[in-house]
């Protein structure tokens, strides 16, 4: 089942239509991290169905509290009211025209920005086995589309403001959301926020360098002393014993790539040292070859009472917009890697 099912990691970008055809597509409809699922009903309550359902219903890691991923809907077939929406999840079952699982997808059939993906299995049994072996695979797929859309649309509006600090103090690039309007400086940090803001949430980009020694940088333990450290030299509080600093049993590393080289996600939680405050984090930390130096970047949120999902999804797009000095030559278009599950993927434009 596993050689069956080998999940491949690429580097695609997401295709979309050319601009006259965007012209002529109806805009999607729906909220960023919706799901619109067509089955019959007999097919929902069954196994097979809950597998799927299961897989959706899971939470958004890395929050201080149960946050669903994404929110579900589902109707028995596409009608005009739903053909546009965002993300869209076709179940087809029939053994007679398949011999095995795949999925497919193809971008913006009836609206844009839209993806539809279509599971096609030969049997109940096999849909159920599949969906629950690929459960993180299809989460990934789905948060990427989403994370992809919103670099899109800071490709369109960032703020030029912070994205000329950090140029000017690291020789990167970095795009963050407009309203992030409040820059502060330290030694190799900045600290970016929306301190201007009149609502209740505190949004904030940090982004730090030192110099890289040895793998052992990107060791568990290692980031999180830096971290510490460079939180405790740059994020003081409001009294001298106040600064922010690492919940060190609730701190998730994975690797990836991006631009062709090694990156680090770490995702946990923060909190001020002698203080009430706290919330979720995640950062990326890359290797800047031609400076000798690790660069972090990390996004974290400060919102009592509220759901951060949402905040947090949204600035970690803006952690995938990194460009460092040797990317300039790097075209423009930046997205996050896409999943592919079996490397099948016949409806994907040319």
């Amino acid at each position: 089942m596993k050689n069956l099912l080998s999940i491949l990691f690429s580097m695609l970008l997401l295709l979309g239509c050319s601009e006259e055809s965007k012209i002529m597509k109806r805009s999607a409809v729906g909220n960023p991290y919706e799901v619109l699922v067509v089955c019959e009903e007999n097919f929902w309550e069954a196994p097979a169905g809950r597998a799927l359902e299961n897989v959706l219903d899971t939470d958004v890691p890395g929050l201080p509290q149960s946050e669903r991923s994404f929110r579900i809907s589902r109707v028995n077939e596409l009608g005009n009211l739903t053909k546009p929406f965002r993300n869209i999840i076709c179940v087809d079952i029939n053994n007679s025209m398949y011999t095995k699982t795949t999925f497919k997808y193809v971008e913006d059939l009836f609206a844009s920005p839209q993806v539809v993906l279509t599971i096609q299995s030969p049997t109940r049994e096999d849909f159920e086995a599949y969906v629950t072996e690929n459960s993180q695979v299809i989460v990934d797929f789905i948060t990427a589309v989403e994370m992809n859309r919103q670099i899109d649309i800071l490709k369109e509006s960032h703020n030029q403001d912070a994205k000329q600090a950090v140029k000017d103090m690291f020789g990167c690039e970095l795009m963050i959301p407009f309203e992030m309007n409040g820059i502060k400086k330290g030694e190799n940090f900045l600290w970016m926020s929306n301190f201007n803001s009149t609502k209740p949430e505190i949004l904030s980009f940090v982004m730090y360098s030192y110099p890289y020694t040895s793998t052992d940088n990107f060791s568990r333990d290692s980031y999180i002393q830096i971290r510490d450290s460079v939180m405790k030299k740059n994020m003081p509080g409001g009294k001298p014993d106040q600064y922010i600093q690492t919940e060190k049993d609730f701190v998730t590393i994975t690797e990836s790539a991006y631009h062709d080289r090694y990156l680090q996600i770490a995702k946990g939680l923060w909190y001020m040292e002698n203080d009430m405050m706290g919330g979720p984090f995640v950062s990326h930390a890359v290797v800047d070859e031609l400076n000798n130096r690790v660069i972090v970047v990390e996004a974290f949120v400060y919102a009592a009472g509220q759901r951060k999902g949402g905040f947090m999804r949204k600035l970690e797009a803006s952690l995938y917009t990194l460009k460092l000095p040797a990317d300039k030559l790097i075209e423009n278009s930046l997205h996050i890697p896409q999943v592919i599950i079996d490397g099948d993927n016949s409806e994907e434009k040319e």
